[in-house]
């Protein structure tokens, strides 16, 4: 039972990343209101972030130990490595999420900016708007 309540949890959280992001994409693609699609764009990023982690997630095999393995005596031995490389968790997922949260501020701290321009030249963020003080013709 523990084990059908557990893999029906992650199911349920991959199905809500993967509607997050078409939700998201959706206020990227048609809202015609910048800071909206920066919202949007904020809440791609943390999904995909979180994906990335839910990805490095290892389960412990059923009946192995309840603490995390921790090294006692030095050097450790080949069965207690293997031990604990079986149970521990990927960390190349959170490397790359941490990098990606960094990168991720940066772009949002410049299109917020580059909004706060296109605010002050124009008097509206909304696209649309913008597309016809410019002389363009809204499709």
């Amino acid at each position: 039972m523990n084990e059908f309540l557990i893999t029906y949890l992650v199911g349920i959280i991959v199905v809500s990343f993967f509607v997050n992001m078409g939700i998201s994409l959706y206020g990227i693609f048609a809202k015609p209101n910048l800071i909206k699609k920066l919202i949007a764009l904020t809440i791609l990023s943390d999904t995909a972030n979180a994906f990335a982690i839910l990805i490095g997630y290892r389960r412990w095999p059923p009946g192995s130990m309840t603490k995390p393995a921790v090294f006692t005596d030095f050097p450790p031995t080949p069965e207690k490595i293997e031990i604990f490389a079986s149970v521990a968790v990927d960390p190349l997922p959170q490397a790359l999420v941490l990098t990606a949260i960094v990168i991720g501020l940066a772009v949002i701290i410049l299109l917020a900016v580059i909004i706060m321009q296109i605010y002050r030249t124009y008097g509206t963020v909304d696209t649309r708007v913008i597309s016809k003080l410019r002389g363009r013709k809204h499709e």
